[in-house]
């Protein structure tokens, strides 16, 4: 691993070289340079920095082309110095880490909860080298050794989990992260109350990545997927607000959070419902009916007798049913925006420890929920989806 970052490092110098190469014989070959624009390259065009270099050389107005390169030499020399100071550096800290993990191991046993810190300290190590790879396999043994020592659900697991979310972002495995999610709610449901900050907190966390997933497709979806995931997460907030409500005796601020994040997936829900055609709902009504028609026809004898058969039609209803189909859909998102907005209201009108200033922004972002469905269902009306 030291070697390949010592490699790497030595490539990105060569390229530097390279390129820095090129410009300066496109300079002298291909385009010849006055003096002045020599002297323009390296000034910058700034006339402090021009006096300054004609203050160090009085006889001479601009820089020559041999000190131009002379310049350029200094500056790539430096660059590979302290490229190559940094490897050494980084090389030097990785060595002391892992020689220090390999003598707890020995002394202490590959199971000592002291390492949990120290394989921690190490991942952040690689993460500030944006060495993430590395960093999720050491995190995935600091993970290993707390299950060992404090169990399958504990509190010092969060930390390392939150670490492997940020791990994982920086990588875009969207896939890791919503299951690293998943499982830091399912840890934080097993040790607190529903009621406490610490669960509150990590549902919100929770809520955020869901609505962010859902907006950017980041786990690309299909639309019944999204639908599906938004319908869950909407579900999920239902019953948390319902639990935490029984538990503290009716609406509490600390369901805000909460109720923010299930107001934007019900809204996203009915944007969804409100832009898809009413033909793609399902009716309640078959779409063909056999219907009886008849009609006086000559027998073979000669006498007029009445014949009658069954034709297959559309149905006149199933048109309309897959119309109150979409709107049943869309009434029931925004019924269940309405409620919790009404649940926002009694806060703000009952609350004793949200300040005026905090009232007035509550009742604002009730305001702005408020217009946001009405403008959802006005599209939804529009253009004959419904």
């Amino acid at each position: 691993m030291l070697h390949g970052l010592i490699r790497q490092v030595s490539r990105n110098v060569t390229l530097f070289f390279s390129k820095s190469a090129a410009l300066l014989f496109f300079c002298f070959s291909v385009i010849p340079l006055s003096q002045a624009q020599v002297t323009d390259a390296v000034a910058g065009n700034e006339q402090e920095e021009t006096s300054e270099l004609r203050a160090k050389e009085p006889n001479a107005d601009e820089f020559s082309a041999e000190e131009l390169v002379g310049e350029l030499a200094e500056r790539m020399a430096e660059q590979q110095a302290a490229e190559q100071a940094r490897a050494l550096e980084v090389a030097q800290e990785l060595q002391t880490r892992q020689q220090a993990i390999e003598e707890m191991q020995s002394e202490q046993g590959i199971y000592s909860p002291a390492l949990q810190e120290a394989y921690s300290d190490l991942a952040r190590f690689f993460e500030e080298i944006d060495d993430h790879e590395s960093a999720l396999s050491t995190l995935e043994n600091a993970l290993q050794v707390t299950r060992i020592n404090t169990g399958l659900y504990s509190e010092q697991q969060l930390p390392l989990i939150g670490q492997m979310i940020g791990s994982n972002t920086s990588l875009t495995e969207w896939q890791s992260v919503d299951d690293l999610h998943e499982l830091a709610l399912l840890i934080n449901s097993r040790i607190y109350e529903l009621d406490s900050s610490e669960y509150m907190d990590a549902a919100e966390g929770y809520g955020n990545w869901k609505l962010r997933m859902l907006r950017e497709n980041l786990l690309e979806l299909n639309s019944r997927g999204l639908n599906q995931t938004a319908r869950n997460l909407s579900e999920y907030y239902d019953s948390l607000i319902e639990r935490v409500e029984n538990q503290q005796g009716g609406a509490s601020e600390d369901l805000l959070q909460i109720l923010y994040g299930k107001t934007e997936i019900d809204l996203a829900l009915a944007n969804y419902i409100a832009r898809i055609p009413y033909t793609a709902f399902e009716s309640s009504v078959p779409a063909y009916i056999n219907q009886t028609r008849c009609q006086n026809v000559r027998n073979s004898a000669g006498a007029i007798v009445r014949q009658c058969y069954n034709v297959r039609v559309e149905n006149p209803r199933y048109r309309q049913s897959q119309k109150d189909a979409k709107r049943f859909q869309l009434n029931r998102h925004s019924r269940s925006i309405q409620e919790s907005l009404q649940r926002m209201e009694q806060i703000a009108q009952q609350s004793t420890t949200l300040s005026a200033a905090e009232k007035d922004d509550l009742n604002v972002q009730i305001g702005n929920y408020q217009g946001r469905v009405q403008q959802t269902v006005r599209r939804g009306r529009r253009g004959g989806l419904l």
